[in-house]
């Protein structure tokens, strides 16, 4: 028997139930992941957002779904991608947390609370999974999803610093990658010509 409140008037299932703005959302199957893929890239690109961009690939979605498809979902509208969610569960000795690791609303749906929705579902989804405690986090400079959070009642931000380092601009290490690629050529079986 589940306990948590009905936010819905009716008994049917969130995943199944369509609102007057034919919102629709379900969890996601494996023919979503190119198009959740392409709206990410579509997202966070590099100029916006580095930090995202630089960790967004298609190996986060693939991954996701493969470890934690009950908390990856997708918002359609009329059956057009409108948005998704994914996260995962991180179990601690004291606590088990609740994480989202990406939220994406296609530009062509934003501001029309789908993004509401889709925290909504993966929070009850994870306190009915006995998750206590929910993290968050985005590139500093993603004034939008910080407000969000905020709103929906995460809090207690810090910024998380990242360094980063071009291997082959390094003196040492440039040298490095020079010494692995010739060593790799020289070491490369080579072909007979045949005359």
């Amino acid at each position: 028997m589940n306990d948590l409140p009905d936010k819905s008037t009716d008994k049917e299932s969130d995943l199944d139930r369509q609102d007057s703005n034919s919102v629709t959302i379900r969890e996601m199957n494996i023919d979503d992941i190119a198009p959740i893929f392409h709206l990410g890239e579509q997202l966070f690109t590099s100029d916006l957002y580095p930090y995202l961009y630089r960790t967004w690939d298609e190996w986060e979605v693939i991954g996701m779904y493969n470890t934690d498809s009950e908390y990856c979902l997708v918002a359609e509208v009329d059956n057009r991608l409108a948005g998704f969610i994914l996260g995962t569960i991180i179990i601690k000795a004291s606590w088990k947390y609740g994480y989202i690791t990406w939220l994406g609303i296609s530009p062509n749906f934003q501001r029309r609370g789908i993004a509401d929705r889709l925290v909504d579902k993966i929070v009850e989804r994870m306190i009915e999974d006995n998750v206590r405690f929910m993290l968050v986090d985005t590139d500093p400079a993603n004034t939008p999803a910080i407000n969000f959070f905020t709103r929906k009642g995460f809090g207690n931000a810090r910024e998380h610093v990242f360094l980063s380092l071009n291997l082959a601009k390094h003196e040492y290490y440039g040298r490095l990658i020079n010494y692995e690629r010739d060593k790799a050529e020289r070491n490369r079986p080579r072909l007979r010509r045949r005359t």
